[in-house]
């Protein structure tokens, strides 16, 4: 079932959603002081092609003051903007029966497109031992 809710999810928005996220990833390595935001958007890039069969965890010892103030910046800088669109983006998915499971998706999306820095993606049926090691 995973599979196939990827691929609908990967037709009707998620390779789109995945380019943005991609292509802030590349503009924030040019500017080699934004690096760190350039990682965790290729990371939330990967997540948002194949989400379903994973999901977001805080990363061990990755909330530290360094990820506070960085995650500051990035909701000033870009957080806002990219959580307004995956909300535009769930609506539209929820208007069909068949989309209401993408765009639960969609908002499963928002916290960490708002926080991304000391998180990590890992299965769904291993969080902790993924995330933990």
């Amino acid at each position: 079932m995973k599979t196939i809710l990827n691929i609908i999810w990967l037709v009707f928005g998620g390779f789109w959603l995945a380019l943005g996220y991609f292509a802030a990833g590349i503009i924030c390595c040019l500017l080699i002081v934004t690096i760190p935001w350039g990682i965790a958007s290729f990371r939330i890039a990967s997540y948002t092609l194949w989400p379903f069969g994973r999901m977001v965890v805080d990363k061990p010892g990755g909330n530290g003051v360094f990820s506070l103030v960085g995650n500051v910046i990035w909701l000033l800088v870009a957080g806002i903007w990219i959580a307004v669109g995956h909300v535009v983006t769930a609506f539209a998915m929820a208007i069909t029966i068949i989309g209401i499971p993408l765009a639960i998706a969609n908002l499963k999306l928002i916290p960490v497109s708002l926080m991304p820095l000391g998180k990590q993606i890992v299965p769904t049926d291993r969080p902790f031992i993924t995330a933990y090691r």
